[in-house]
Order: C-alpha cells, then structure tokens, then sequence
C-alpha cells in the first residue's frame, strides 16, 4: 500500500512540474490579423470567428496584407527615423474616405465616417452625402455629416 501511495504522489509531482514546464516554455500566444470582406479589419489571438457579421475573411486581402509589411521596410529606409509618412497616417478605410458615407441599401440610412456602422452593414456602399440625399437616403439618427 506504502508503495501505491508513493508511486502516485510521484506520478503527481511528475505530471504537475511538466505541465507548469509547458506553460514557461510555450511563447506568449502570437496575435493574428485579417482583413473582413467588407473592408474592416480583424486582429486577435486566432483566427477562430474572425470576421463574423463582416461576411467572412477575405483570404486575398488578407494575403496582401501580410506581404506588405515586409515591403514597406525596404521602402522606408530612406525615411528618417522618427519621421512619419503622411499619406500613411491620413489613408482612409478601404474604399471610404473623406467625404464619403456608408449607405444601407435595406435602411435607407446612410453613415458617417466615424459612426460604428460605417462599412460594416452586409447591404450597403460607399458614396458622397449629397449623392446619398439625392437617391432618398437619411442621415443616421437625423444627424448629417459635419
């Protein structure tokens, strides 16, 4: 009996110091991002509902994503350091921008850039407030753009 309890407390102590040498030994989870078919983009621990309500990933953007960044070092070096590119800085949402409103096509609202709606109803596209007012669409809450 002596020897039964003895071997299972050895087989604790075995089992518990590798499972705490696998929690210091595994890397901190890596963070992954993507970019939604509707434009807007993801980033989390995995991929794993990434997306959801935006239509789903879409695998070429998010493709072209990932390589950009290996460029853009190569394109930057003559830059100098602590300096940033404008146009970087004032690029707007994919296929948004200044000027340009979200419009839902089953609403018939229209979104100004900043609202939480803007680009991420599944019927809608991108076009000016005015030609938005011109097809029958209303301000969002009865608030125009400023």
């Amino acid at each position: 009996m002596k020897k039964l309890l003895l071997t299972m407390a050895a087989g604790t102590v075995l089992v518990m110091s590798s499972a705490f040498a696998k929690t210091e030994a595994t890397p901190a989870a890596a963070s992954v991002s993507a970019v939604c078919k509707d434009g807007t983009s993801y980033s989390g621990k995995s991929m794993r509902g990434a997306c959801r309500g935006h239509g789903g990933v879409d695998k070429a953007a998010t493709a072209k994503m990932k390589e950009e960044p290996k460029a853009a070092p190569s394109a930057a070096a003559g830059v100098a350091p602590g300096t940033a590119a404008p146009a970087a800085a004032k690029a707007p949402a994919m296929g948004g921008g200044a000027g340009q409103v979200w419009v839902n096509n089953t609403s018939k609202v229209y979104h100004c850039q900043g609202d939480r709606f803007y680009g991420k109803t599944k019927n809608g596209a991108y076009m000016s407030e005015a030609e938005a007012k011109a097809k029958g669409f209303r301000p969002d809450h009865g608030k125009a753009c400023k």
